[in-house]
């Protein structure tokens, strides 16, 4: 029984990590395949190679990244981007909310910016636990005429899915920066703190 037992955990400690990296990949790929429903009926794979091949809406989306990166990079393509963002800010509602998410994806993927380039060390939710935030940049706007000193913004992930948490305003002095990436803040957050960075484990590539 003890052999069975150890041969059952093995099994799964194979298994599992590969059953649900597929699972996530099967995920993004038939998520993004929805773009190929901008494409013209004649024009949609299954048409022109007489059946549906998972992975077309990648290549298509990539293409499509690429080719409006390499327009948008030149003078031409700025000036066009900025007409349509003077467009868009005259449109009611629309304005607010393409102005929120432009601004944040503008942080976010900045080659400039500072937002998740650096992972804290902070107390939360209470005094003596210990938890890891992502510095996302500085407070800003009228909450700075109620904060005395020098303040980060930090998002603080839950776990195992970091994409839901809790956005604060902690005193930098309150705040431990870490040396570890944000890779591996994000692995040891991901995990529950299974994955330990540095770890001998963890430093098989």
């Amino acid at each position: 029984m003890l052999a069975l037992r150890k041969w059952l955990l093995a099994g799964l400690l194979v298994i599992v990590p590969v059953a649900i990296t597929i699972a996530v990949l099967q995920w993004i790929i038939g998520t993004l395949d929805q773009t190929l429903l901008i494409l013209p009926e004649a024009w949609q794979p299954h048409k022109l190679l007489g059946r549906h091949i998972p992975g077309f809406g990648v290549l298509l989306t990539l293409g499509i990244l690429l080719l409006v990166g390499a327009v948008v990079s030149n003078f031409m393509g700025k000036k066009l981007v900025s007409w349509g963002d003077t467009l868009v800010s005259r449109i009611p509602v629309v304005r607010s909310i393409y102005s929120s998410v432009k601004q944040v994806s503008d942080t976010l993927f900045s080659p400039d910016g500072n937002a998740f380039r650096t992972a804290v060390l902070v107390q939360w939710p209470r005094p003596d636990v210990w938890t890891i935030g992502f510095v996302t940049g500085t407070p800003g706007g009228e909450v700075t005429n109620y904060l005395m000193g020098e303040y980060l913004s930090v998002y603080v992930p839950t776990t195992p899915n970091p994409t839901g948490g809790y956005f604060v305003m902690l005193r930098r002095s309150d705040c431990i920066e870490l040396k570890m990436s944000v890779d591996d803040a994000l692995k040891y957050v991901i995990s529950m703190g299974v994955v330990v960075p540095g770890s001998p484990n963890n430093n098989h590539r």
